[in-house]
């Protein structure tokens, strides 16, 4: 299998375990500051004595996510697309025998057009959003209490979409150039100044839900203006040059590519929150007491969700470099040893959880049937890392190579099977078959990935697809 030649000026991937630990940990540690803020929220709310508004904040953060982590394509074409970028000035300057002068501009003009497609859909969400919370209450089969607690909080919310799709990108443009501590100063400074203003508005201010959610959005606004001043920092540019743009970054085919590995990635991830929002859905019509429960216990598919995430940045960073610069042989190994490290991680994460998910469901709510309900089907989210790493590692693979096709057909595939599927195992089981069905989602993800990477192997297809970029 061929290989790419290297030069000092061009020196080869490192694809060590201490290289792949050293990405992913602070994007492990960047990632745990975002699903924190919705713990947190939870927890405050959980600590209300009041079941409904618990439920509804299940309902309220699963609407978010349905709304928000369709357009996350964002990140990810951010990351795949800077990646390829870095590996392939690379590869011209071993062509050229350029000596590696730093030229910001491909990247500038990747950050400036998610940054601007982050904004024109966060102003139509937030011009649409009577309606999107009403109808989206609605499909989620809220109950009356539970569904006037999580539009309290949504009203609040949707002021900060904009900033909030507009971190998508700056999380994925600085992953995909591997600038990792950004991530972590960016999410980090999100996470505490949420909590610090959360605490303030709900326990000095007693402002309730209203102040959950108001805390949250101004952080995140606050967490714009710091990455934009990181990447201003980064690319060594003064403040007015982020906000010029040269208009033939935005020519009509550029924005065209764009949209295209953007769409595929959309009805991945569309199809993917639908089906995390038919789960919410299936546990509304259980109850709020069932809705609150799993609120609570999805929380660790978040956490762990978000950790693993660290290991699949690894993963997405390296085989976008590898695909830019045609280096296969290096691919192969990336794939193999940042499996290795995302499922050693997954271990590490459930006996984690198995010590600690007393303490945390303690910690996340004082009404007493909620926690036993919980503490009943605590072993299914203990198990989550385990079950779904495969998922995440091979996602980033994918989306480093932007496999757009692939992505789409891979989550097309995984409708089909899996709405019947969940449908027949919740009529069957009610609770246990809501979790089953959780489970299923992730193992369907991880055969049908990797039914196609090993297909790609196989033919060896890989060594002469071009990235979609």
């Amino acid at each position: 299998m061929p290989s790419s030649n290297h030069t000092p000026a061009n020196p080869p991937i490192d694809t060590r375990y201490a290289h792949i630990i050293a990405i992913a940990l602070p994007v492990l540690l960047a990632n745990l500051a975002m699903p924190l803020q919705s713990v947190i929220d939870t927890a405050i709310v959980g600590n209300m004595n009041d079941t409904a508004k618990l439920a509804g904040m299940g309902l309220a953060i699963q609407l978010l996510s349905l709304l928000l982590v369709s357009f996350n394509f964002l990140q990810y074409a951010s990351s795949g697309l800077s990646a390829q970028a870095v590996g392939q000035l690379a590869h011209n300057q071993l062509i050229k025998g350029q000596s590696g002068t730093h030229q910001p501009s491909p990247l500038l003009s990747i950050l400036q057009r998610a940054l601007l497609l982050a904004f024109g859909i966060g102003a139509l969400l937030l011009v649409a959003k009577p309606w999107l919370i009403d109808y989206g209450l609605q499909a989620l089969s809220a109950n009356p209490d539970s569904g006037i607690a999580a539009k309290t909080y949504l009203d609040v919310r949707f002021w900060g979409v904009i900033a909030e799709l507009m971190n998508f990108a700056f999380i994925g443009w600085f992953a995909g150039q591997g600038k990792t501590r950004y991530m972590l100063y960016q999410q980090g400074f999100i996470a505490i100044i949420n909590i610090i203003l959360t605490l303030f508005f709900v326990f000095a201010l007693d402002m309730g839900l209203v102040g959950v959610a108001l805390g949250t959005t101004i952080a995140f606004w606050l967490g714009v203006v710091l990455a934009l001043w990181l990447s201003r920092r980064h690319l060594e540019l003064p403040w007015s040059a982020l906000f010029s743009a040269n208009p033939q970054d935005f020519a009509r085919y550029k924005m065209l590519r764009l949209f295209s590995l953007n769409k595929d990635i959309f009805i991945r991830t569309l199809i993917l929150t639908l089906s995390f929002a038919w789960v919410t859905r299936l546990s509304a019509q259980s109850g709020d007491l069932v809705l609150a429960a799993n609120a609570i216990l999805l929380q660790v598919l978040s956490i762990s969700a978000f950790a693993l995430d660290g290991v699949a940045v690894s993963a997405e960073t390296l085989s976008g470099q590898a695909a830019g610069r045609r280096d296969w042989q290096r691919f192969r190994t990336i794939v193999k040893r940042t499996g290795v490290v995302s499922y050693g991680l997954a271990l590490m994460l459930s006996l984690i959880w198995w010590l600690i998910i007393p303490t945390y469901l303690e910690f996340m709510t004082n009404i007493d049937a909620v926690f036993a309900l919980a503490d009943d089907y605590h072993i299914y989210a203990v198990l989550l890392p385990l079950v779904g790493v495969g998922a995440y590692w091979l996602d980033g693979i994918f989306f480093g190579l932007t496999a757009g096709k692939v992505i789409r057909n891979a989550a097309l595939i995984l409708a089909v099977v899996f709405f019947p599927l969940s449908w027949l195992l919740y009529q069957q089981w009610d609770m246990t078959g809501i979790w089953l069905s959780v489970w299923a989602l992730l193992l369907l993800r991880v055969i049908i990935l990797g039914g196609f990477l090993y297909q790609t192997y196989m033919t060896g297809s890989y060594q002469k697809r071009q990235p979609e970029s």
